[in-house]
């Protein structure tokens, strides 16, 4: 490609939501490229396949694929590029292992679950019952309007004049997190903590640190539209949007590494590659992280050249943002094959485990584990399956490390 072919717009990046964007554009008229630094599309959202095993590279615990609403948003972003994929429906979100010996299944049916957890704290049922109540008010308004990002401050703004009424409902929510709400009508601090972890699965963050309106999506969009885990695997979910993307027109690139966003007077303009190829576009669209994306004065990384936006063009906002945000932790993930006897009958596919309740935020403190060949048993040779472990992990604990350190360190983790 040469630096005078032009595209309407370049993503960065072949991540879920690269892919979306990417593919929704070109669905619309527009010359869509995609420039994925990898083999295979999807980042974590991808899969690879090992001695007849096809093992997802991040979670398995998929939503949206749910067929009513607008938080069924992998059902429509796939119909808009004429695309579909068969999911097979999860009897449980996911069973926690607690400290204490407290085990929690959440069942698909929202009556079961909230049955299950009564029968635990049947002196809280009253609480129960409101808090995750008020958790499908907040639902009820987010899957009645157009879904856009829920950290956007403007969010109601944008949508009011489509759905004033769920608007209006959604807005008294706002200023609360999870932790203040769940209090209002709970009291035992060990269903408390519950409710921390509940949070802790999906946003990496206690309950006092996650918004009611994330919550209430995710605590009743479990129930209503359910887990669903695609046939053949999480990278099949990428694999059609390619090809949607491409049926429009588009196009995606691997192994192309984009180390710099060109700016001329103040506009993006195209993307550097890191062989030194130009790419010019009208728009260009980061699927990578904010901290990757734009600079920090404060980061001695982004000072050294790593991020793709130079600090004299980053806005200024961005500082104000990362002071509301903190990023994700990295995780650490271990793919096993195992024989099929060695998982018992009727084990769910999806595991949270915690020993210590003040480790939870810890590094390694909270072990996931994910067997989707439970599921799909075609994702592993017969008389087997896939399991799929992960924790919290920071990138600086492996980054200077030889190859011999690094092995070595991988075995005192397997072997404790």
């Amino acid at each position: 490609m040469s630096e005078n072919q032009q595209w309407d717009a370049v993503v960065i990046g072949s991540g879920i939501g690269g892919l979306v964007t990417a593919s929704q554009l070109a669905a619309k008229g527009a010359k869509i490229l995609v420039l994925e630094r990898y083999l295979i599309p999807g980042g974590s959202g991808g899969a690879f396949i090992r001695e007849g095993y096809t093992f997802d590279v991040g979670a398995s615990m998929i939503f949206g694929f749910g067929k009513k609403g607008f938080t069924n948003l992998l059902t429509r972003a796939l119909a808009d590029v004429g695309e579909h994929c068969d999911t097979i429906p999860d009897p449980a979100q996911l069973e926690y292992h607690m400290p204490g010996g407290l085990r929690i299944a959440v069942d698909r049916d929202y009556e079961q679950f909230i049955a299950d957890l009564t029968a635990r704290f049947p002196h809280e049922a009253k609480g129960i019952r409101r808090f995750y109540d008020t958790c499908w008010q907040v639902f009820n308004c987010l899957d009645a309007m157009p879904l856009l990002s829920l950290e956007d401050p403007a969010y109601l703004t944008k949508v009011f004049f489509k759905a004033p009424l769920a608007c209006l409902g959604l807005a008294r929510w706002l200023p609360f997190n999870v932790g203040a709400v769940a209090r209002e009508h709970i009291k035992d601090e060990q269903l408390l903590k519950f409710i921390d972890i509940e949070c802790f699965c999906w946003s990496v963050m206690p309950a006092d640190r996650t918004p009611m309106i994330n919550a209430g999506m995710v605590f009743s969009d479990r129930h209503a539209g359910g887990i669903n885990y695609p046939k053949g695997g999480v990278g099949v979910i990428a694999e059609k949007l390619v090809k949607g993307l491409e049926r429009h027109g588009g196009a995606i690139r691997y192994k192309a590494r984009v180390t710099e966003v060109l700016i001329e007077n103040d506009q993006a303009v195209g993307v550097k590659l890191a062989d030194g190829e130009v790419i010019r576009a009208k728009r260009v669209i980061s699927n990578a992280t904010r901290w990757d994306t734009f600079s920090d004065a404060g980061d001695e990384q982004r000072r050294a050249g790593q991020a793709l936006v130079d600090a004299a063009h980053t806005p200024g906002k961005e500082q104000f943002w990362r002071k509301r945000y903190v990023p994700s932790p990295s995780f650490l993930s271990l793919h096993l094959g195992v024989r099929a006897d060695l998982i018992p009958a009727g084990t769910h596919c999806h595991h949270l485990l915690l020993e210590d309740w003040n480790r939870m935020e810890d590094e390694q403190g909270v072990i996931f584990v994910s067997m989707p060949s439970l599921l799909d048993p075609d994702l592993a040779p017969a008389g087997h399956h896939i399991v799929h472990t992960f924790t919290p992990s920071s990138m600086e604990a492996w980054q200077g490390l030889t190859p011999a350190s690094t092995a070595r360190k991988r075995r005192r983790m397997l072997h404790g």
